[in-house]
Formats: C-alpha cells, structure tokens, sequence
C-alpha cells in the first residue's frame, strides 16, 4: 500500500507565497479542469441542499408538519449522506476519482427533482433521503481529485477554492428562490425549486469529456491490493486517526447545519421578514461564506491546519451567541451581524479538504476521507433534528444556540490529530 511521506516545513518558516493565484498556476492545465469540475459538482452540491431549508417554510404549510418533523426532512438527508459518503469513497479508491465524481453528481440531482414530484410527506423525506447518497460522496470525491494535484505548499487555499463553491451554489439558490417565490404561490413555488435541482446533470457532460486522475493516483490504484479497503483505515495505524477525524467532522457540521439549516427559518419566523426581505439578509450571510472561505484557506496554508479550525471554533460559536441574542427590532444589526457569522462558520472548512487528504494514504484517501466527513455528517445531523424539536418550546433564536455546542467537540477532537502542514501526498 502506498504511504504518506511527511515533510515538515520549520516552525518558524511559513510557506512562500507567490502571489493570490499561484496555487492555481501551480495545478497545471489537467489540475485546473479537475478544480473546475470539483469546484462545480460543489456548487451544484450546495445549491441542491439549500432547496430545502429556504423551501421549509412552504413544505411545513403544505404538509402541515410540526417543526421536529420539518427538521427530520434535514437530518434524514445528512444521516445517508454518511453511506454515500463511504460508498463514493470506496468506489474513488476503485474505479477513480472522476468516475465517482459523476456518479455521485448524477445521483443528487435525480433525487433532488423527484423531490418535486413528491405527493405526502413520507414521499418527500424517503426522496430526500437517497438524495443523501449523492450529496455525501461529492464533496469527498472532488475535494481528493483535487488535493491529489495540489502542491503541499497550496493545498489549503486550492482546497479552500474548491470549498468556496459552496456558497456560490447556495447563492445561486437564494436567488432563484427569490424570483420562484416572489412569483409562484408556495404551494407551487416549492416544488419548482426542486425541479431545478437538475442542472448539475449538465456538469457530468464536461467532467466527461475533460477532467481526469491524477496520474500517481491512477499508479497506485492499478498497482495496489488493498484500494479501497474500508477495513483499512481501521487498521492499528490509523483506527486512532479514523476515530477522531469523525469527531471533529461531527463538531464542525453539526454547527454548521444548524445554521444552514435554521436560519431562514429563523428570519421569517421571530425576526419577521418577508421572502425578499429574508434574502437580502442571506446575501449579507452568503458574501461573509465566500469570503470566509478563501480566507481560511489561505490561513490553514500560513497557521497550519489545527490552529485554523480553533480558530474559527471559538469565532463561529461567539458569533452564534451573539446573532441569536439579538434584541426585537434591532433588524439593522442582524443584517450586519451576517456578514461575520458566514465567514467564521465557512473559514473553519476551508482546511478539512487539505487535512483529511493528508491523513490518509492514496489507497485509502477515497474511503478515509469519505467515511470520516460524512460519518461526521450524519451524526452532526442530529444538530438540526434537535433545533427543531427545541423550537416549539424555545423558539427558533433560543434552540440554534445548540449549534454552538457542535464547535467546542470540534476543538476537542483536534487533541487527538496531527498537524500535517507541509505534508506531501505519495
């Protein structure tokens, strides 16, 4: 099996930098179709999820469910994610990074304009479900295609590009959920946002036809016994890795999908806003992500991997408390506050693309990386479950609290990882 050679830069040497773009020159023609098609599967990822929390309100009244109910419709998503995750993972490790990536594109987008079609409830939510297949391996696939052909010195921020795709594609919802919205009776209007989820059907056309392995991958993969190997990565070497991986993935995501998942529901419902009014505040949240985002991936490059999730931890878990205490009327304030919380909660992800491609070998990365982010998922999962039930009591503000909860696991999961800035994937 192959293994990864660490090369450590010096404590106090931080990695040149050769100006805002030279992680992307330094990825190479194939390199920069492979962000390409990573960084669009993302997007799509990401703007196929958001079709359901900035619809949950319209679902909620349609099928007049209970906000624990409403919320399960996240968290069923996010608990598959995790078997699609180790199922894309694995078949990375076997038949390639790139033919994972387009199964796993193809899968989300099917599922997510059934979604659409869905008569009951029980419909949607089993739709939404294997909806999950698809959205958990994506990420995890493109992020190790890419990583694969990232340099040690740039990983981080070509990582963190590919991670700012999430908030284009959750832009781009916001967006058409506006004008679906601002046109269309909810009833209707729901099940449009759904049936756009079929766009990223057009992305596996050019995947096809120009991206590609990277070359020591698609080496290791024909030469290697064990790829793919999901017993592997519990192997004495790297059970105690596998382990902690899932806890600090639990900790980050469950923060974050409380938020992703709560928010809009929370500036309709106790800060009173309207659908156009609601995405004028999303765009505040949005601008802040993306930032966050490049950001963070430039930080994880010059702090390491570690110092970068604490970081933003304790930022993301501050700005919670503080958006959430908000006084009524204080409208102004919640647009501004926005702005940071979006950073934070997105600048802590900007390594994890970086830091769990470098945990594990080549054989394994696919099914490494893909069991601990989405095992992470789906247990963080319960974040969003929780809010929900806790709403009816508490209100929507008081219950996402909780999600700062998630950031504290997150710090402590780092206790038992490695710092691998510097390390070389072979």
């Amino acid at each position: 099996m192959s293994t990864t050679r660490t090369t450590r830069l010096p404590k106090d040497e931080l990695p040149a930098d050769n100006g805002a773009f030279a992680w992307l020159r330094a990825l190479g023609p194939r390199g920069r179709r492979a962000f390409g098609g990573a960084f669009g599967g993302y997007a799509l990822d990401s703007y196929d999820f958001f079709t359901l929390p900035l619809s949950m309100v319209a679902i909620s009244a349609y099928f007049s469910l209970s906000s624990g109910r409403t919320g399960l419709l996240t968290t069923v998503t996010l608990v598959v994610s995790a078997v699609g995750g180790v199922l894309a993972g694995i078949l990375a490790d076997r038949i390639g990074r790139v033919k994972a990536l387009m199964i796993t594109v193809l899968t989300y987008a099917l599922f997510t304009v059934l979604c659409g079609f869905a008569p009951t409830y029980e419909t949607l939510l089993v739709f939404r479900a294997l909806q999950g297949l698809g959205f958990g391996g994506e990420w995890a696939v493109g992020a190790i295609l890419v990583a694969e052909y990232a340099s040690a010195q740039h990983r981080g921020r070509t990582l963190g590009g590919v991670q700012s795709a999430w908030a284009a594609g959750w832009a781009l919802a916001v967006v058409v959920y506006t004008l679906v919205f601002h046109f269309l009776s909810p009833d209707t209007a729901w099940r449009v946002m759904f049936w756009t989820g079929a766009l990223p059907a057009l992305l596996v056309i050019w995947v096809r036809r120009n991206v590609e392995d990277a070359p020591h991958a698609v080496a290791v993969r024909e030469s290697s016994a064990g790829r793919g190997s999901f017993g592997a990565i519990f192997r004495p070497d790297l059970l105690r890795t596998t382990m902690f991986a899932v806890l600090l993935s639990t900790g980050v995501q469950g923060g974050y999908y409380t938020l992703a998942t709560w928010v809009p529901t929370y500036l309709k419902s106790d800060r009173g806003l309207t659908v156009v009014g609601t995405g004028g505040y999303l765009t505040f949240l949005i601008s802040g992500a993306f930032i966050g985002y490049l950001t963070g991936g430039y930080l994880t490059d010059r702090l390491g991997r570690k110092r970068n999730i604490v970081l933003f931890a304790v930022l993301s878990a501050a700005c919670i408390l503080a958006y959430t205490n908000i006084p009524p009327g204080a409208n102004g304030l919640v647009l501004v506050l926005g702005f940071p919380l979006g950073f934070c909660m997105s600048a802590i992800f900007s390594g994890f693309g970086a830091f769990l491609a470098e945990l594990y070998p080549t054989a394994v990365r696919g099914t490494g990386q893909g069991f601990t982010y989405n095992t992470g998922r789906a247990v963080g999962a319960f974040f969003p479950a929780l809010v929900g039930f806790l709403a009816d009591s508490w209100g929507v503000g008081g219950a996402l609290v909780f999600g700062a909860v998630g950031y504290g696991i997150a710090v402590l999961a780092l206790l038992g990882l490695p710092e691998t800035r510097g390390r070389e994937l072979t």
